[in-house]
């Protein structure tokens, strides 16, 4: 069996990690945290979650993560992950982090801690988007001169970071296949006369509204031709699935830094 633990357990994602730990054979949950003003702090996880009772008490503390777990599965703050990223690298715990809206130095600083433990940092879990990513780098590879590359992502009007995590992964990957950074293509912000488009610039649009689990495409502008390469989340489950198989995969792998395509490699 696999001992998981889930901070911020009161929350959307954390109902789905636990529900979807309860229907599995190997899998056990043992510890969940939420934040200290909470109003669920002693609730029991398994009933708040609507999944059946299972014992484990909701508590405030961070490192009653970290006693008995084999991976913890963190989708909280950029703050709390970064907290939780040293407390498993002092465990020496796994520790999978789907958090959003971390800067590139968090993401940095997260890497640095991977020294006797394995974590598998990735901005978006599905396995879908996984496989999307790995496409627009390899497009992006062959579609050099004369193509635009733009990037449109679509969330519900709850999120509270733009571009997406998700986004600017795609956007790595496209500036990648190109060999370049994306700090010194992304266009970010267009207002006003900003001129005409420059050249191999990754542009970059959000749309927020309703509750759009997520949306992301990638369109290759070429001369009288264009390519167009989607991904549509239908339910917010299948991050939460992609983070379990993140899981498996971290409890068996050896010290390192690794993201979803190491996943899906093991």
């Amino acid at each position: 069996m696999i001992r998981i633990a889930i901070p911020g357990s009161a929350g959307r994602m954390g109902g789905m990690l636990i529900r979807e730990i309860a229907l599995a054979p190997d899998l056990v949950l043992v510890a969940a945290t939420d934040r200290p003003d909470s109003p669920f702090i002693g609730y029991d996880a398994g009933e708040l979650a609507q999944a059946g009772a299972n014992g484990v008490i909701i508590v405030s503390e961070p490192d009653a993560l970290f006693g008995l777990a084999d991976v913890v599965i963190d989708f909280t703050t950029p703050k709390s992950s970064l907290y939780h990223a040293e407390l498993a690298a002092l465990y020496d715990t796994a520790i999978v982090v789907g958090t959003t809206g971390l800067t590139l130095d968090d993401e940095s600083k997260i890497e640095a801690t991977a020294k006797h433990n394995a974590i598998v940092y990735c901005a978006n879990t599905s396995v879908g988007v996984t496989l999307l990513t790995q496409l627009v780098q390899d497009v992006a590879t062959k579609l050099t001169d004369g193509w635009d590359i733009e990037i449109l992502e679509t969330h519900h009007h709850h999120k509270v970071d733009a571009p997406s995590g998700t986004a600017l992964a795609l956007g790595k990957a496209a500036a990648k296949g190109r060999g370049v950074s994306l700090h010194d293509v992304a266009d970010m912000a267009r207002k006003g006369q900003t001129g005409a488009r420059k050249e191999g610039d990754i542009g970059f649009a959000v749309l927020r509204g309703g509750d759009v689990a997520g949306e992301h495409s990638v369109i290759f502008y070429g001369d009288s031709e264009r390519i167009e390469i989607s991904h549509r989340a239908n339910d917010r489950v299948i991050f939460a699935r992609g983070a379990i198989r993140a899981a498996r995969f971290a409890a068996m792998a050896k010290s390192g830094f690794y993201d979803m395509t190491d996943v899906l490699k093991g």
